[in-house]
């Protein structure tokens, strides 16, 4: 059973990303406030639901979130900043969306840069610790495969629909074939070391 949160007396926000490891499309975050009598039975780690489940959760966690905010950091920011500090961004991005200003930030992961002045832990794999975490990884991966199965109406080649824009390899031999789309992300190797690609 996860627990609801780090401080039961603050106000707390959980915070994920994803996305980070893709080769195409934004890194999509989420932030999520739970009401403190929140609990469902499954509830978990998004990595660890199907799809079926997600899709489910979703509304459920929407209707009961006290506030939630998700952000999408596209691909040319991720290209200028790096994928780090992109999805840092996304997850400030997300914690501006709330209509509330948390008192405590819980973050999946082990980095983070400070908010304002709001107190914050990193907590790692927090999203299947902490049931603000594990909600918030719902509505940014939620969010995240909706973006690119609709991308992938426009470029149905690298099936985005399917990978996401996971390296697989039917997704790399799609770019060797084809080349980068205007979503992949340049700074990122594409391809392996043997296969080049000109921009």
């Amino acid at each position: 059973m996860l627990a609801l949160k780090i401080h039961p007396n603050l106000l707390e926000c959980g915070t994920d990303e994803a996305g980070r490891g893709c080769l195409a499309g934004p890194v999509t975050a989420a932030a999520v406030i739970l009401p403190d009598d929140f609990t469902h039975p499954f509830l978990t780690d998004s990595k660890q639901l199907s799809k079926k489940k997600r899709m489910e959760l979703k509304p459920i966690i929407e209707a009961a979130a006290i506030s939630y905010g998700v952000s999408h950091v596209m691909m040319e920011e991720i290209d200028q900043i790096n994928i780090l500090n992109a999805s840092i961004l996304g997850m400030h991005q997300s914690i501006d969306k709330l209509t509330i200003r948390p008192e405590f930030i819980a973050i999946d992961g082990n980095r983070f840069k400070p908010y304002h002045k709001v107190r914050y832990e990193c907590v790692v794999k927090g999203d299947a610790k902490y049931l603000h975490i594990a909600a918030a990884s719902i509505l940014a991966k939620t969010a995240r495969d909706t973006y690119m199965e609709k991308l992938h109406e426009q470029y149905p080649m690298y099936n985005w629909k399917k990978n996401k824009g996971y390296p697989t390899k039917e997704h790399r031999a799609a770019i060797f074939k084809y080349g980068p789309s205007p979503f992949h992300r340049k700074s990122f190797k594409l391809l392996p070391d043997q296969l080049r690609l000109d921009f």
